[in-house]
């Protein structure tokens, strides 16, 4: 038996790194105008929704890398593998697929729209450069392999992070408005139905899909390396500790930001009419802290649909392949789920308007995601010795529950106009 010497053995560091690129996917550009409409609207009083969709979101992306750590599939693999009659898959693969599609409606324009704020840059010329930088990126993760994507990704990461929080600096929020946003409670429907479209946008079905995949890529044998040759591969307890560390490296960073736009419209923007739209922002947080935070602002959120996009897209890549077992050129796939983003773009449709719709797409395809990982994870058959403990279970059990009937709530609410 070879014995591995701390010598030999990656530095924990390098272990790091799928959980930062798939927490991308909770500071998309549709999370940013939720959170930033609730605090305009409502105050601290949501301060709690942002906190619980964090907590909840921590558990999920931990099974979801779990799945691709031990197993070395992503969950769309292990769907594609476990549904054997090719209608199954197909069926599973169009709702996933439409999903994909979603996201990509929601982070392109997201991205069309900071260049139109940024640069005056017509929507859907803005829309094409947003989508030919995603395919960049999608390119290096094709040629130059999992970490050189990650590094790529995570310099996004950090300028939004920036972007985003340095107006909570120049106009603070309230310490004890804040802490008293921690105490569950709503204020009428309009309430209610933020609160769902805050954790609704939080756990998606492409970060799920992603996660596993993003996992699986980076701990392939030899893949975890900082170099090939006389490394030592880490075991499998090892790289879940690290995993573990990872998502609340992630989560902390996504939670974090999420709460600051959130209390940034809250401390600044009170009652401002027109802060429901990403431009209505914009010219609020012009108005109030002054033009250099609503430009801080605009970057954020173009680094935010360049980086969101690129990772919906490596999902959509993955559902194909897994459940249809099939793969097609990057190039023309990427061009087929930019369609109906670009199509929205050019028709003149209101952004915001396709941002509200994206997400209510989004909703359905959460109880396919959900609840199969829950069950893959905690069978003895899928995961042996490291399936959940009956604990992580009954509480993912919870997490999807509510989460799935959270989801339909908004979409009742979206269809019904209660």
């Amino acid at each position: 038996m070879t014995m591995v010497t701390p010598r030999s053995a990656p530095r924990p560091a390098w272990l790091l790194g799928p959980a930062l690129v798939a927490g991308v996917a909770y500071l998309d550009p549709g999370n940013v105008a939720t959170n930033m409409s609730a605090g305009a609207q409502f105050g601290y009083l949501l301060v709690w929704v942002v906190v619980l969709g964090n907590a909840m979101a921590w558990l999920i992306q931990y099974l979801s890398a779990k799945l691709g750590v031990v197993t070395g599939r992503s969950l769309a693999q292990t769907l594609g593998e476990r549904l054997r009659h090719p209608w199954a898959r197909r069926a599973y693969w169009l709702q996933a697929e439409l999903v994909a599609m979603a996201t990509d409606i929601a982070e392109i324009i997201g991205g069309a729209v900071a260049l139109w704020l940024l640069f005056d840059i017509p929507l859907l010329a803005g829309g094409i450069i947003t989508s030919a930088v995603s395919m960049i990126l999608l390119a290096i993760q094709s040629t130059r392999g999992a970490k050189p994507f990650e590094f790529v990704i995570i310099g996004l990461l950090a300028i939004i992070a920036v972007g985003f929080t340095v107006g909570v600096f120049v106009g603070p929020p309230d310490v004890a408005a804040t802490a008293a946003g921690l105490v569950p409670r709503f204020e009428g429907t309009a309430s209610v139905l933020l609160a769902a479209s805050i954790l609704g946008a939080t756990v998606m079905p492409h970060a799920i899909y992603a996660h596993s995949a993003l996992s699986r890529d980076r701990f392939a044998p030899g893949r975890a390396l900082p170099s090939a040759g006389d490394e030592a591969v880490p075991s499998i307890p090892r790289l879940l500790r690290a995993t573990k560390l990872d998502v609340t490296i992630a989560l902390a960073i996504a939670g974090t930001v999420n709460l600051a736009i959130l209390l940034l419209g809250a401390a600044n923007l009170p009652g401002v009419p027109g802060t429901d739209s990403l431009e209505g922002a914009h010219a609020a947080l012009s108005a109030g802290l002054g033009p250099a935070i609503a430009t801080l602002f605009a970057v954020g959120l173009l680094a935010s649909g360049l980086a969101s996009t690129s990772v919906g897209a490596y999902a959509g890549a993955e559902i194909m392949s897994g459940l249809l077992r099939l793969r097609i050129p990057l190039l023309a796939r990427r061009i087929i789920t930019l369609v109906p983003a670009l199509a929205i773009l050019a028709l003149g449709f209101d952004p915001t308007q396709a941002l509200i719709l994206s997400q209510v797409v989004l909703s359905f395809g959460i109880p396919f995601a959900l609840i199969p990982l829950v069950a893959l994870t905690a069978q003895d058959r899928t995961l042996g010795r490291f399936r959940n403990r009956w604990w992580t279970t009954a509480l993912g059990v919870v997490c999807s529950a509510f989460l799935i009937a959270l989801n339909g709530a908004l979409l009742w609410l979206t269809f019904t106009g209660a």
